[in-house]
């Protein structure tokens, strides 16, 4: 037999035999076939975790509804996320998810959800993209510009009634404490509560034609704005309903598609809204930047204080920079909760 065709049927073997174990998907590249195996079979289940003898009933006041995205771009930065908190809290059977997502494989990833998590409570909302599709003005990074990424505006509409207020939080957060204390934050009559830094330049948020024109930058009038993260917030969405708050930022969007007035996706419209009027929370509860900045990712250290929350926002994620053997330090921290069981695609020919 030629060699070529020993070789194609060598390929056709262990193709069968790896599609026969592990169930794999396949996306074409040029004349390559990339597999990978199915969400489901890619992450290990974890350990099953109990609440303490403390924790009040799970379906009265002591639960903790969190609010995430759910993409197959980022699920493994979720299922580490969701086992972070799992892991430090004293009441993890309390902690109700609620994942918004805009995947065509919605039922897919909420499956590989379930096998890591087989108690997991959890409940999966469709996003329709449309809804804001044509609302989105392009951004400094093309992640920051995909319709899911301004799901979070959505939430109040998304959640069922009997969730009265919910901690949102982005993929790329490990949580190292107790997310009940975060939850559980007064917001003292607020809408949002979060993190705030009021040593930033809040100027570079917004363009010369924002600051320029005394209609629009007059917005801030009253009030004292500083930058908060949109991806770690405590929300009153009772409060956010009644107040028309999802219109409000709205709103700002449509200005952005006519002026150009800031360059930053989903976060600037929420400091047109919110900056001056949140509840500030404890700076340890979003210690970000960790992806570094938003154009080429560069590492980043530690900023000084205690940390009850790591957060890779930026454009570097820790699970792309492991698997390609260039990690920064604060990557590790992220690794011990990584439940991906494979550390690379497996590539056959075509």
């Amino acid at each position: 037999m030629p060699s070529n065709c020993v070789t194609v049927v060598v390929i056709a073997i262990f193709v069968v035999i790896l599609s026969a174990s592990h169930a794999v998907t396949g996306a074409r590249v040029g004349t390559m076939m990339i597999r990978q195996p199915s969400s489901v079979l890619m992450f290990r289940e974890a350990p099953a975790f109990r609440n303490g003898p403390e924790c009040g009933a799970a379906d009265g006041d002591g639960r903790v509804d969190i609010a995430m995205t759910l993409d197959a771009n980022y699920l493994r930065g979720t299922m580490a996320a969701v086992l972070s908190i799992l892991q430090h809290t004293a009441c993890p059977e309390s902690v109700a998810f609620h994942f918004l997502t805009a995947d065509a494989d919605d039922h897919g990833l909420a499956a590989a959800l379930r096998a890591s998590f087989p108690f997991l409570d959890l409940r999966v909302y469709r996003f329709d993209p449309s809804r804001v599709r044509d609302r989105i003005s392009r951004s400094v990074r093309q992640e920051l510009d995909q319709p899911l990424n301004y799901a979070r505006v959505y939430l109040a509409d998304t959640l069922p009634p009997d969730v009265r207020r919910v901690t949102y939080l982005d993929s790329d957060v490990i949580v190292v404490d107790d997310v009940r204390t975060l939850a559980s934050v007064d917001l003292a009559g607020h809408v949002v509560a979060a993190p705030e830094y009021c040593h930033a330049n809040f100027s570079n948020y917004f363009t010369d034609a924002f600051w320029s024109h005394p209609a629009l930058n007059g917005t801030f009038h009253g009030r004292r704005p500083c930058y908060f993260n949109t991806g770690v917030m405590v929300m009153d969405v009772d409060k956010w309903r009644a107040g028309g708050y999802t219109r409000r930022v709205e709103e700002w969007m449509a200005v952005q598609k006519r002026r150009r007035i800031y360059h930053l996706g989903s976060l600037p419209p929420f400091l047109l809204v919110f900056a001056g009027h949140i509840r500030a929370v404890d700076h340890r509860w979003n210690q970000h930047g960790l992806g570094g900045d938003n154009v080429e990712g560069r590492c980043r250290g530690l900023h000084p204080g205690p940390i009850s929350l790591l957060h890779w926002s930026g454009k570097g994620k820790p699970w792309l920079r492991l698997d390609a053997r260039r990690p920064c330090s604060v990557d590790y921290l992220w690794a011990p909760y990584d439940l991906y069981r494979y550390s690379s695609p497996v590539i056959d020919e075509w």
